[in-house]
Protein backbone atom coordinates (compact mmCIF):
# COMPACT_ATOMS: atom_id res chain seq x y z
CA UNK A 1 0.00 0.00 0.00
CA UNK A 2 1.51 3.18 -1.31
CA UNK A 3 1.17 6.24 1.25
CA UNK A 4 -0.13 8.49 -1.38
CA UNK A 5 -2.86 8.15 -4.28
CA UNK A 6 -1.01 7.89 -7.57
CA UNK A 7 -2.66 9.89 -10.58
CA UNK A 8 -0.68 9.01 -13.65
CA UNK A 9 -1.84 11.96 -16.17
CA UNK A 10 -3.07 11.28 -19.28
CA UNK A 11 -1.06 10.95 -22.50
CA UNK A 12 -1.37 14.05 -24.74
CA UNK A 13 -2.87 13.31 -28.02
CA UNK A 14 -1.79 12.79 -31.40
CA UNK A 15 -3.02 16.14 -32.89
CA UNK A 16 -0.62 17.47 -30.01
CA UNK A 17 2.31 15.63 -30.62
CA UNK A 18 2.07 16.12 -34.17
CA UNK A 19 2.49 19.79 -33.88
CA UNK A 20 5.46 20.06 -31.75
CA UNK A 21 8.35 19.02 -33.13
CA UNK A 22 12.30 18.79 -31.89
CA UNK A 23 11.59 17.76 -28.74
CA UNK A 24 11.64 13.92 -26.92
CA UNK A 25 8.00 12.32 -26.62
CA UNK A 26 8.79 12.82 -22.76
CA UNK A 27 9.41 16.36 -22.83
CA UNK A 28 6.14 16.69 -25.04
CA UNK A 29 4.46 14.83 -22.34
CA UNK A 30 5.72 17.51 -19.49
CA UNK A 31 4.69 20.51 -22.35
CA UNK A 32 1.29 18.70 -22.33
CA UNK A 33 0.61 18.89 -18.56
CA UNK A 34 1.09 21.84 -17.88
CA UNK A 35 -1.43 23.26 -20.45
CA UNK A 36 0.94 24.56 -22.84
CA UNK A 37 -0.94 24.71 -25.74
CA UNK A 38 1.41 24.42 -29.06
CA UNK A 39 4.76 25.81 -30.28
CA UNK A 40 4.22 28.96 -29.38
CA UNK A 41 3.75 28.64 -26.06
CA UNK A 42 6.47 25.97 -25.40
CA UNK A 43 8.99 29.04 -26.53
CA UNK A 44 7.38 31.67 -24.54
CA UNK A 45 7.60 28.62 -21.48
CA UNK A 46 11.33 27.82 -21.89
CA UNK A 47 12.82 31.31 -22.43
CA UNK A 48 10.38 32.58 -19.98
CA UNK A 49 11.12 36.27 -20.81
CA UNK A 50 9.40 40.01 -20.55
CA UNK A 51 6.52 39.13 -22.69
CA UNK A 52 4.81 37.46 -19.68
CA UNK A 53 5.36 40.62 -18.10
CA UNK A 54 1.78 42.37 -17.74
CA UNK A 55 1.17 45.94 -17.63
CA UNK A 56 0.76 47.66 -14.75
CA UNK A 57 -1.71 50.36 -15.40
CA UNK A 58 -4.07 47.51 -16.13
CA UNK A 59 -4.17 46.83 -12.23
CA UNK A 60 -7.03 48.27 -10.02
CA UNK A 61 -6.41 51.98 -8.52
CA UNK A 62 -2.94 51.66 -9.54
CA UNK A 63 -3.77 55.49 -10.99
CA UNK A 64 -4.39 57.37 -7.96
CA UNK A 65 -2.07 55.38 -5.94
CA UNK A 66 0.60 56.48 -8.31
CA UNK A 67 -0.81 60.52 -8.15
CA UNK A 68 -0.64 60.05 -4.48
CA UNK A 69 3.20 58.62 -4.52
CA UNK A 70 4.29 61.37 -6.53
CA UNK A 71 2.76 63.82 -4.76
CA UNK A 72 4.16 62.97 -1.48
CA UNK A 73 7.76 63.04 -3.33
CA UNK A 74 7.55 66.06 -4.56
CA UNK A 75 6.60 67.83 -1.35
CA UNK A 76 8.92 65.38 0.54
CA UNK A 77 6.39 64.07 2.58
CA UNK A 78 7.16 61.32 5.08
CA UNK A 79 6.65 57.88 3.72
CA UNK A 80 6.12 54.11 5.74
CA UNK A 81 6.02 51.20 3.91
CA UNK A 82 3.94 49.01 5.84
CA UNK A 83 4.60 45.35 5.60
CA UNK A 84 4.18 41.59 6.76
CA UNK A 85 6.96 40.05 9.04
CA UNK A 86 6.94 36.68 6.58
CA UNK A 87 9.76 36.71 3.61
CA UNK A 88 7.00 37.95 1.29
CA UNK A 89 5.92 40.75 3.33
CA UNK A 90 9.94 41.55 4.27
CA UNK A 91 11.32 41.31 0.75
CA UNK A 92 8.11 43.51 -0.91
CA UNK A 93 9.33 46.07 2.29
CA UNK A 94 12.42 45.95 1.46
CA UNK A 95 12.10 46.37 -2.36
CA UNK A 96 9.26 49.37 -2.11
CA UNK A 97 11.82 51.46 0.51
CA UNK A 98 14.54 50.68 -2.05
CA UNK A 99 12.50 51.82 -4.72
CA UNK A 100 10.90 55.35 -3.24
CA UNK A 101 14.21 56.25 -1.88
CA UNK A 102 15.96 56.02 -5.32
CA UNK A 103 13.47 58.73 -6.50
CA UNK A 104 13.93 60.88 -3.10
CA UNK A 105 11.32 59.51 -0.81
CA UNK A 106 11.95 60.28 2.57
CA UNK A 107 10.69 56.44 3.62
CA UNK A 108 10.37 54.67 6.92
CA UNK A 109 10.26 50.37 7.02
CA UNK A 110 7.86 49.01 8.74
CA UNK A 111 6.93 45.31 10.11
CA UNK A 112 4.93 44.71 12.98
CA UNK A 113 6.23 42.90 15.68
CA UNK A 114 4.18 38.78 15.31
CA UNK A 115 4.31 38.33 19.05
CA UNK A 116 2.97 41.40 20.58
CA UNK A 117 1.16 43.23 17.57
CA UNK A 118 0.29 40.70 15.61
CA UNK A 119 -0.60 40.50 11.49
CA UNK A 120 -1.94 43.44 9.45
CA UNK A 121 -2.42 46.95 9.75
CA UNK A 122 -2.85 48.38 13.94
CA UNK A 123 -4.17 51.57 14.09
CA UNK A 124 -1.62 51.96 17.54
CA UNK A 125 1.05 51.44 14.76
CA UNK A 126 -0.42 53.71 12.26
CA UNK A 127 -1.10 56.08 15.23
CA UNK A 128 2.75 56.08 16.38
CA UNK A 129 3.77 56.36 12.36
CA UNK A 130 2.05 59.36 12.25
CA UNK A 131 3.63 61.32 15.24
CA UNK A 132 6.60 60.25 13.57
CA UNK A 133 5.80 63.29 11.01
CA UNK A 134 4.51 60.60 8.36
CA UNK A 135 1.25 61.06 5.84
CA UNK A 136 1.58 58.33 3.74
CA UNK A 137 1.24 54.81 4.52
CA UNK A 138 1.96 52.01 1.92
CA UNK A 139 1.29 48.36 2.62
CA UNK A 140 2.61 45.08 1.38
CA UNK A 141 1.10 41.64 1.44
CA UNK A 142 -1.14 43.70 4.03
CA UNK A 143 -4.13 45.51 4.26
CA UNK A 144 -6.98 44.35 2.66
CA UNK A 145 -9.14 43.00 5.29
CA UNK A 146 -8.09 46.02 7.41
CA UNK A 147 -11.71 48.53 7.02
CA UNK A 148 -11.75 49.55 10.67
CA UNK A 149 -8.26 50.66 10.98
CA UNK A 150 -8.60 53.12 7.37
CA UNK A 151 -10.99 54.29 8.43
CA UNK A 152 -9.89 55.23 11.36
CA UNK A 153 -6.64 56.85 9.82
CA UNK A 154 -8.61 58.61 7.28
CA UNK A 155 -10.17 60.40 10.13
CA UNK A 156 -6.58 61.36 11.42
CA UNK A 157 -5.88 62.70 7.69
CA UNK A 158 -3.31 59.50 7.28
CA UNK A 159 -3.64 58.39 3.91
CA UNK A 160 -3.31 54.78 3.45
CA UNK A 161 -2.75 52.77 0.06
CA UNK A 162 -2.80 49.17 0.03
CA UNK A 163 -0.69 46.67 -2.27
CA UNK A 164 -2.20 43.33 -1.22
CA UNK A 165 -2.75 40.00 -2.76
CA UNK A 166 -4.88 37.83 -0.64
CA UNK A 167 -8.45 37.26 -1.13
CA UNK A 168 -10.53 40.17 -1.52
CA UNK A 169 -13.63 40.63 1.22
CA UNK A 170 -17.11 42.26 0.26
CA UNK A 171 -15.80 45.19 1.85
CA UNK A 172 -12.89 46.63 0.71
CA UNK A 173 -10.85 49.31 3.31
CA UNK A 174 -11.94 52.99 1.98
CA UNK A 175 -7.92 53.67 1.15
CA UNK A 176 -6.39 56.27 -1.53
CA UNK A 177 -5.99 52.97 -3.34
CA UNK A 178 -6.37 49.23 -2.97
CA UNK A 179 -3.91 47.76 -5.28
CA UNK A 180 -4.97 44.03 -5.78
CA UNK A 181 -4.96 42.01 -8.84
CA UNK A 182 -7.46 39.89 -7.18
CA UNK A 183 -10.26 42.45 -7.60
CA UNK A 184 -12.95 41.77 -9.08
CA UNK A 185 -12.86 44.39 -11.52
CA UNK A 186 -8.81 44.18 -11.94
CA UNK A 187 -7.83 44.04 -15.77
CA UNK A 188 -4.54 42.57 -14.97
CA UNK A 189 -4.02 39.50 -16.97
CA UNK A 190 -2.14 37.41 -13.78
CA UNK A 191 -4.04 37.44 -10.63
CA UNK A 192 -1.36 34.97 -8.66
CA UNK A 193 1.27 37.38 -7.69
CA UNK A 194 2.65 37.39 -4.43
CA UNK A 195 2.84 40.24 -2.30
CA UNK A 196 6.19 41.33 -3.36
CA UNK A 197 5.20 41.14 -7.05
CA UNK A 198 2.44 43.63 -6.34
CA UNK A 199 4.65 45.69 -4.76
CA UNK A 200 6.78 45.29 -7.92
CA UNK A 201 4.28 46.34 -10.18
CA UNK A 202 3.58 49.62 -8.17
CA UNK A 203 7.16 50.47 -8.89
CA UNK A 204 7.03 49.62 -12.66
CA UNK A 205 4.11 52.28 -12.81
CA UNK A 206 5.71 54.77 -10.66
CA UNK A 207 9.10 54.78 -12.58
CA UNK A 208 7.85 54.75 -15.86
CA UNK A 209 5.84 57.58 -15.18
CA UNK A 210 8.76 59.71 -14.00
CA UNK A 211 10.59 57.90 -17.48
CA UNK A 212 13.23 55.59 -15.29
CA UNK A 213 11.88 52.47 -16.16
CA UNK A 214 15.60 50.83 -15.82
CA UNK A 215 16.25 51.54 -12.39
CA UNK A 216 14.29 48.35 -10.93
CA UNK A 217 16.81 45.92 -12.63
CA UNK A 218 18.83 45.45 -9.02
CA UNK A 219 15.57 44.59 -7.13
CA UNK A 220 14.78 41.42 -8.98
CA UNK A 221 16.28 38.88 -6.36
CA UNK A 222 13.86 40.42 -3.56
CA UNK A 223 10.81 39.49 -5.94
CA UNK A 224 12.32 35.92 -6.62
CA UNK A 225 12.86 35.42 -2.89
CA UNK A 226 9.10 36.53 -1.72
CA UNK A 227 7.38 34.90 -4.49
CA UNK A 228 9.05 31.48 -3.91
CA UNK A 229 8.61 31.84 -0.39
CA UNK A 230 5.01 32.51 -0.15
CA UNK A 231 4.25 29.70 -2.58
CA UNK A 232 2.52 31.03 -5.58
CA UNK A 233 2.35 29.60 -8.69
CA UNK A 234 5.61 29.49 -10.72
CA UNK A 235 3.96 29.99 -13.69
CA UNK A 236 2.83 33.16 -15.88
CA UNK A 237 4.65 36.33 -14.91
CA UNK A 238 5.93 34.90 -11.89
CA UNK A 239 7.89 32.20 -13.65
CA UNK A 240 9.62 35.06 -15.54
CA UNK A 241 10.34 37.35 -12.18
CA UNK A 242 11.53 34.55 -10.41
CA UNK A 243 14.14 33.59 -13.50
CA UNK A 244 15.19 36.43 -13.47
CA UNK A 245 15.64 36.90 -9.66
CA UNK A 246 17.47 33.21 -9.56
CA UNK A 247 19.87 34.95 -12.53
CA UNK A 248 20.76 37.76 -9.85
CA UNK A 249 21.07 35.50 -6.97
CA UNK A 250 23.30 33.61 -8.51
CA UNK A 251 25.84 36.21 -10.53
CA UNK A 252 25.59 39.32 -8.11
CA UNK A 253 24.16 38.25 -4.62
CA UNK A 254 23.33 40.20 -2.13
CA UNK A 255 25.46 40.57 0.87
CA UNK A 256 22.61 39.18 3.35
CA UNK A 257 22.31 35.85 0.55
CA UNK A 258 26.15 35.21 0.64
CA UNK A 259 26.35 35.61 4.69
CA UNK A 260 23.66 32.89 5.01
CA UNK A 261 24.70 31.12 1.79
CA UNK A 262 28.48 30.54 3.41
CA UNK A 263 26.97 29.03 6.41
CA UNK A 264 24.91 26.60 4.78
CA UNK A 265 26.72 25.04 2.29
CA UNK A 266 24.44 26.49 -0.56
CA UNK A 267 26.81 26.56 -3.92
CA UNK A 268 27.39 29.44 -5.22
CA UNK A 269 25.77 30.06 -9.32
CA UNK A 270 23.71 26.70 -8.01
CA UNK A 271 20.53 28.55 -6.19
CA UNK A 272 17.45 27.73 -7.29
CA UNK A 273 13.71 27.39 -6.29
CA UNK A 274 14.75 24.15 -3.52
CA UNK A 275 17.22 26.34 -2.36
CA UNK A 276 14.86 29.42 -1.28
CA UNK A 277 12.54 27.20 0.28
CA UNK A 278 14.65 24.85 2.19
CA UNK A 279 17.88 27.02 3.11
CA UNK A 280 16.80 31.00 2.54
CA UNK A 281 13.17 31.16 3.47
CA UNK A 282 13.47 29.50 6.29
CA UNK A 283 16.23 31.78 7.68
CA UNK A 284 14.78 34.54 7.18
CA UNK A 285 11.48 33.53 8.28
CA UNK A 286 12.85 32.83 11.24
CA UNK A 287 13.07 36.27 12.53
CA UNK A 288 9.58 36.93 12.54
CA UNK A 289 8.55 33.55 14.23
CA UNK A 290 10.00 34.47 17.28
CA UNK A 291 11.68 37.99 17.76
CA UNK A 292 11.46 40.70 14.82
CA UNK A 293 11.31 40.45 10.85
CA UNK A 294 13.26 43.49 10.79
CA UNK A 295 16.36 41.73 11.81
CA UNK A 296 15.68 39.75 8.22
CA UNK A 297 14.48 43.39 6.73
CA UNK A 298 18.48 44.46 7.67
CA UNK A 299 20.27 41.42 6.46
CA UNK A 300 18.68 42.04 3.35
CA UNK A 301 19.39 45.48 2.89
CA UNK A 302 22.82 46.04 4.70
CA UNK A 303 26.19 47.03 2.49
CA UNK A 304 27.91 46.16 6.15
CA UNK A 305 29.98 43.16 5.81
CA UNK A 306 30.52 43.18 9.75
CA UNK A 307 26.51 42.98 10.16
CA UNK A 308 26.08 40.89 7.81
CA UNK A 309 27.63 38.62 9.47
CA UNK A 310 26.13 39.65 12.63
CA UNK A 311 23.21 39.19 11.43
CA UNK A 312 23.27 35.97 9.53
CA UNK A 313 24.57 34.14 12.61
CA UNK A 314 21.78 35.33 14.65
CA UNK A 315 19.02 34.03 11.96
CA UNK A 316 21.24 30.48 11.64
CA UNK A 317 20.50 30.50 15.80
CA UNK A 318 17.04 31.23 15.82
CA UNK A 319 16.66 28.70 13.09
CA UNK A 320 18.19 26.49 14.86
CA UNK A 321 15.80 27.44 18.10
CA UNK A 322 12.56 27.24 15.21
CA UNK A 323 13.54 23.48 14.28
CA UNK A 324 13.81 22.54 17.81
CA UNK A 325 10.32 24.31 19.05
CA UNK A 326 8.88 22.98 15.82
CA UNK A 327 10.05 19.23 17.09
CA UNK A 328 8.74 19.59 20.77
CA UNK A 329 5.37 21.51 20.09
CA UNK A 330 4.48 18.86 16.87
CA UNK A 331 5.09 16.22 19.51
CA UNK A 332 2.79 17.60 21.74
CA UNK A 333 0.08 18.35 19.06
CA UNK A 334 0.33 14.55 17.43
CA UNK A 335 -0.54 13.37 21.35
CA UNK A 336 -3.08 15.71 21.50
CA UNK A 337 -4.50 14.49 18.06
CA UNK A 338 -4.64 11.07 18.78
CA UNK A 339 -5.59 11.34 21.95
CA UNK A 340 -9.05 12.71 20.94
CA UNK A 341 -9.46 10.76 18.05
CA UNK A 342 -8.71 11.36 14.04
CA UNK A 343 -11.66 13.73 13.01
CA UNK A 344 -11.69 15.10 9.44
CA UNK A 345 -10.65 18.64 10.59
CA UNK A 346 -7.65 18.73 13.41
CA UNK A 347 -7.98 21.51 16.02
CA UNK A 348 -5.37 22.08 18.84
CA UNK A 349 -5.04 24.10 21.36
CA UNK A 350 -1.69 24.81 23.33
CA UNK A 351 -1.02 27.60 25.64
CA UNK A 352 2.03 27.80 25.34
CA UNK A 353 2.92 26.86 21.56
CA UNK A 354 4.74 30.42 20.32
CA UNK A 355 2.57 32.15 17.55
CA UNK A 356 5.15 31.95 15.20
CA UNK A 357 5.59 27.97 15.50
CA UNK A 358 1.94 27.62 15.18
CA UNK A 359 1.84 27.41 11.23
CA UNK A 360 4.60 25.14 10.96
CA UNK A 361 2.96 22.82 13.63
CA UNK A 362 -0.48 22.77 11.67
CA UNK A 363 1.65 22.02 8.14
CA UNK A 364 3.14 18.72 10.36
CA UNK A 365 -0.06 17.68 11.35
CA UNK A 366 -1.29 17.86 7.56
CA UNK A 367 1.46 16.13 6.30
CA UNK A 368 1.39 13.44 8.59
CA UNK A 369 -2.62 13.12 8.80
CA UNK A 370 -3.68 14.18 5.34
CA UNK A 371 -6.87 16.45 7.45
CA UNK A 372 -6.84 20.27 7.07
CA UNK A 373 -5.12 21.44 10.79
CA UNK A 374 -5.39 24.26 12.96
CA UNK A 375 -3.04 25.20 15.82
CA UNK A 376 -4.61 27.91 18.53
CA UNK A 377 -2.47 29.97 20.86
CA UNK A 378 -5.11 29.83 23.55
CA UNK A 379 -4.78 33.32 26.07
CA UNK A 380 -7.18 34.30 29.04
CA UNK A 381 -9.23 36.73 26.79
CA UNK A 382 -8.09 36.52 22.98
CA UNK A 383 -6.81 33.46 20.72
CA UNK A 384 -5.01 33.76 17.73
CA UNK A 385 -4.96 30.44 15.06
CA UNK A 386 -3.16 29.08 12.13
CA UNK A 387 -4.37 26.98 9.52
CA UNK A 388 -3.02 24.55 7.16
CA UNK A 389 -5.58 22.86 4.85
CA UNK A 390 -5.32 20.13 1.88
CA UNK A 391 -7.08 21.02 -1.60
CA UNK A 392 -9.42 19.27 -0.91
CA UNK A 393 -10.62 21.76 1.32
CA UNK A 394 -10.96 25.68 1.27
CA UNK A 395 -10.14 26.79 4.19
CA UNK A 396 -10.90 30.77 4.22
CA UNK A 397 -13.97 30.02 2.50
CA UNK A 398 -14.48 27.36 5.64
CA UNK A 399 -13.34 30.78 8.34
CA UNK A 400 -15.81 33.07 6.17
CA UNK A 401 -18.79 31.22 6.98
CA UNK A 402 -17.78 31.74 10.72
CA UNK A 403 -16.41 35.10 9.96
CA UNK A 404 -18.57 36.72 13.29
CA UNK A 405 -16.42 35.09 15.70
CA UNK A 406 -13.34 36.16 14.51
CA UNK A 407 -11.81 39.55 16.15
CA UNK A 408 -9.73 39.28 12.68
CA UNK A 409 -8.67 36.76 9.42
CA UNK A 410 -7.46 36.26 6.09
CA UNK A 411 -5.68 34.06 3.99
CA UNK A 412 -5.60 31.47 1.44
CA UNK A 413 -7.26 28.20 0.33
CA UNK A 414 -4.54 26.47 1.98
CA UNK A 415 -2.97 28.42 4.77
CA UNK A 416 -4.96 30.98 6.72
CA UNK A 417 -5.02 32.87 9.87
CA UNK A 418 -7.07 34.23 12.62
CA UNK A 419 -7.69 35.97 16.22
CA UNK A 420 -10.65 35.78 18.22
CA UNK A 421 -12.06 35.84 21.42
CA UNK A 422 -11.20 32.73 23.37
CA UNK A 423 -14.31 32.36 24.11
CA UNK A 424 -15.63 31.53 21.07
CA UNK A 425 -13.17 29.14 20.60
CA UNK A 426 -15.30 25.96 21.27
CA UNK A 427 -18.09 27.31 18.87
CA UNK A 428 -15.65 27.20 15.73
CA UNK A 429 -13.99 23.96 16.52
CA UNK A 430 -17.50 22.92 16.13
CA UNK A 431 -18.46 24.69 13.19
CA UNK A 432 -15.47 23.83 11.22
CA UNK A 433 -14.98 20.23 11.95
CA UNK A 434 -19.37 20.33 10.83
CA UNK A 435 -18.26 21.56 7.31
CA UNK A 436 -15.06 19.44 7.00
CA UNK A 437 -17.00 16.25 7.82
CA UNK A 438 -20.09 16.98 5.44
CA UNK A 439 -17.15 18.30 2.64
CA UNK A 440 -14.65 15.46 3.20
CA UNK A 441 -16.97 13.03 3.70
CA UNK A 442 -16.41 9.78 1.48
CA UNK A 443 -12.74 10.70 -0.17
CA UNK A 444 -10.30 8.68 -0.02
CA UNK A 445 -7.56 11.19 2.23
CA UNK A 446 -4.08 10.44 1.22
CA UNK A 447 -1.99 13.06 -0.75
CA UNK A 448 -2.05 12.80 -4.87
CA UNK A 449 0.37 12.32 -6.68
CA UNK A 450 -0.07 13.48 -10.28
CA UNK A 451 2.53 11.38 -12.17
CA UNK A 452 3.42 12.93 -15.78
CA UNK A 453 4.63 9.90 -16.83
CA UNK A 454 5.48 5.87 -16.95
CA UNK A 455 9.21 5.25 -17.76
CA UNK A 456 11.74 2.53 -17.29
CA UNK A 457 14.88 3.29 -15.93
CA UNK A 458 17.28 3.20 -18.90
CA UNK A 459 14.88 5.87 -20.92
CA UNK A 460 17.33 8.59 -18.64
CA UNK A 461 19.90 8.84 -21.18
CA UNK A 462 21.68 11.46 -23.09
CA UNK A 463 20.97 15.07 -22.38
CA UNK A 464 17.39 13.92 -20.94
CA UNK A 465 17.64 15.62 -17.72
CA UNK A 466 19.32 18.80 -18.93
CA UNK A 467 15.86 18.89 -21.59
CA UNK A 468 14.04 18.80 -18.31
CA UNK A 469 15.61 21.89 -17.04
CA UNK A 470 14.21 24.27 -19.45
CA UNK A 471 11.08 23.59 -17.76
CA UNK A 472 12.22 25.18 -14.76
CA UNK A 473 12.35 27.01 -12.31
CA UNK A 474 9.78 24.53 -10.82
CA UNK A 475 7.23 24.93 -7.77
CA UNK A 476 4.01 25.56 -7.11
CA UNK A 477 1.69 25.22 -10.59
CA UNK A 478 5.12 23.86 -12.22
CA UNK A 479 6.19 21.45 -10.12
CA UNK A 480 9.02 19.00 -11.18
CA UNK A 481 8.46 16.50 -13.49
CA UNK A 482 7.35 13.46 -11.49
CA UNK A 483 7.70 9.64 -13.09
CA UNK A 484 6.76 6.13 -12.13
CA UNK A 485 8.91 3.11 -12.61
CA UNK A 486 7.32 -0.70 -12.09
CA UNK A 487 9.08 -4.05 -11.05
CA UNK A 488 12.23 -2.53 -9.48
CA UNK A 489 14.92 -4.47 -8.04
CA UNK A 490 16.52 -3.33 -4.52
CA UNK A 491 20.18 -3.85 -5.12
CA UNK A 492 20.82 -2.73 -2.02
CA UNK A 493 19.02 -0.45 0.78
CA UNK A 494 19.98 1.42 4.16
CA UNK A 495 19.04 4.76 6.39
CA UNK A 496 20.30 7.89 6.78
CA UNK A 497 20.09 10.69 8.89
CA UNK A 498 20.89 11.54 12.23
CA UNK A 499 17.96 9.98 13.26
CA UNK A 500 17.43 7.56 10.62
CA UNK A 501 14.75 9.41 9.24
CA UNK A 502 15.64 9.00 5.37
CA UNK A 503 16.14 6.53 2.77
CA UNK A 504 19.02 5.75 0.13
CA UNK A 505 18.60 3.03 -2.25
CA UNK A 506 20.39 1.31 -4.71
CA UNK A 507 17.94 0.54 -7.65
CA UNK A 508 18.56 -1.69 -10.43
CA UNK A 509 16.69 -1.98 -13.69
CA UNK A 510 17.05 -4.02 -17.38
CA UNK A 511 20.85 -3.84 -15.89
CA UNK A 512 21.18 0.37 -15.13
CA UNK A 513 21.80 1.31 -11.53
CA UNK A 514 20.91 4.33 -10.03
CA UNK A 515 21.17 6.16 -6.64
CA UNK A 516 17.85 6.70 -5.23
CA UNK A 517 17.16 8.88 -2.07
CA UNK A 518 13.68 9.07 -0.29
CA UNK A 519 14.02 11.43 2.54
CA UNK A 520 11.18 11.53 5.49
CA UNK A 521 11.12 7.32 4.63
CA UNK A 522 13.73 6.06 6.73
CA UNK A 523 10.81 4.30 8.80
CA UNK A 524 9.96 2.09 5.87
CA UNK A 525 13.19 0.53 5.73
CA UNK A 526 11.92 -3.11 6.18
CA UNK A 527 9.08 -2.41 3.44
CA UNK A 528 12.19 -1.76 0.45
CA UNK A 529 12.26 -5.21 -0.83
CA UNK A 530 12.24 -6.65 -4.38
CA UNK A 531 10.55 -5.80 -6.71
CA UNK A 532 9.28 -2.37 -6.03
CA UNK A 533 7.54 0.39 -7.77
CA UNK A 534 8.58 3.68 -6.95
CA UNK A 535 7.64 7.41 -8.05
CA UNK A 536 10.42 9.92 -8.29
CA UNK A 537 11.72 12.56 -9.59
CA UNK A 538 15.48 13.34 -11.07
CA UNK A 539 17.65 15.35 -9.12
CA UNK A 540 21.23 16.28 -9.17
CA UNK A 541 23.32 15.54 -6.21
CA UNK A 542 26.13 17.84 -5.66
CA UNK A 543 28.40 16.78 -2.64
CA UNK A 544 32.32 17.38 -2.87
CA UNK A 545 32.60 19.33 -5.52
CA UNK A 546 30.74 16.06 -7.43
CA UNK A 547 27.50 16.05 -9.45
CA UNK A 548 25.63 13.05 -10.06
CA UNK A 549 22.07 12.31 -11.36
CA UNK A 550 19.81 10.48 -8.74
CA UNK A 551 16.22 9.55 -7.86
CA UNK A 552 14.37 11.17 -5.51
CA UNK A 553 12.04 8.33 -4.06
CA UNK A 554 8.08 10.34 -3.51
CA UNK A 555 6.52 7.52 -3.27
CA UNK A 556 6.94 3.37 -3.27
CA UNK A 557 4.49 -0.23 -3.63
Amino acid sequence: MSRCRWNLLPPPPDNYLNGVSGFPRLITQLFYHRGIAGPAEIEAFITADKRLSGDPFLLPDIGPAIARIYRALLSGEGIAVYGDFDVDGITGTGLLVQGLSALGGKVTPYIPHRLTEGYGLKTTALENLQQQGISLVVTVDCGITAVAEVKRARRKRLDIIITDHHTVPEAMPPAVAVVNPRRNDSRYPFPELAGVGVALKLLQALFQSVGQPQTLDGLADLVALGTVADMVPLVGENRYLVKRGLEQLNTAPRLGVREIAARTGLVAGHLDTDSICWILAPRLNAAGRLAHAMSSYRLLLTDSPPEAQELAQWLEERNAERQNLTSTFSHKAREQIVSQGITPLLVVTEAECPAGIAGLVASRLVEEFYRPAIVIKTGEVLSSGSCRSIPEFNIIAALNQCRELFSQFGGHAQAAGFSLPTRNVPRLRQTLLQLASTQLDGLDLRPCIDIDSEVRLSDFRGDIFRTIQQLAPFGQGNPAPTFVSHGIEVVDRRTMGGNSEHLRLKLRQDGVIWDGVGFGLGSTLTATSSPIDIVYNLELDRWNGRESLRLNILDFQ
